[in-house]
Order: structure tokens, then C-alpha cells, then sequence
């Protein structure tokens, strides 16, 4: 049942994250997911501050898949413009 939290969870932040950013993560869902979790990851060396669900503090989690997000949207972007040339 944990896992099932964690994908749900992660999905949320990703989301989140997403609109903050005003980019959309490719994959969709599956996408979102994997962005909160990875998200989560980076935010961990943030610290541990804020509310907890699921193993996810919130804001540290939230700032880390907004930063993967940005990240992301630039390579990707980037990449876009390399190819048309």
C-alpha cells in the first residue's frame, strides 16, 4: 500500500511542479510520477522541513522536481533548436 503512496505522491509533486513551472514533463502521468520521485530525491539534500506523506517531505520534494522540471524543459528545448538548424 506504501508504494501505491509513493506513486500517487509523486505524481501529485510532479504535477505541482509542472504548473509552477509552466512546463509540461514529458511522459504525462507516467512522466509526472517520475519527476516527483526523482524530485524528491534531489529535495532530500535540501533537508527534512516541512509537512510528511508518504515518506515525501512536501516542500523539499516540490522545490526538487520544479528544478528537474526546469532542467528538463532546457535540455529539451535546447535539443529542439540543435535539430531544426
Amino acid at each position: 500500500m506504501s508504494f501505491l503512496w509513493m506513486l500517487i505522491v509523486g505524481g501529485v509533486i510532479g504535477w505541482l511542479a509542472g504548473l509552477i513551472v509552466g512546463r509540461d514533463i514529458p511522459g504525462g502521468v507516467i512522466g509526472n510520477i517520475i519527476a516527483g520521485i526523482i524530485g524528491s530525491w534531489l529535495g532530500g539534500f535540501l533537508g527534512d522541513f516541512g509537512p510528511k506523506i508518504s515518506d515525501f517531505y512536501i516542500f523539499p520534494s516540490l522545490i526538487g522536481a520544479i528544478v528537474l522540471i526546469a532542467i528538463v524543459s532546457l535540455v529539451m528545448r535546447s535539443m529542439g533548436r540543435s535539430t531544426r538548424s
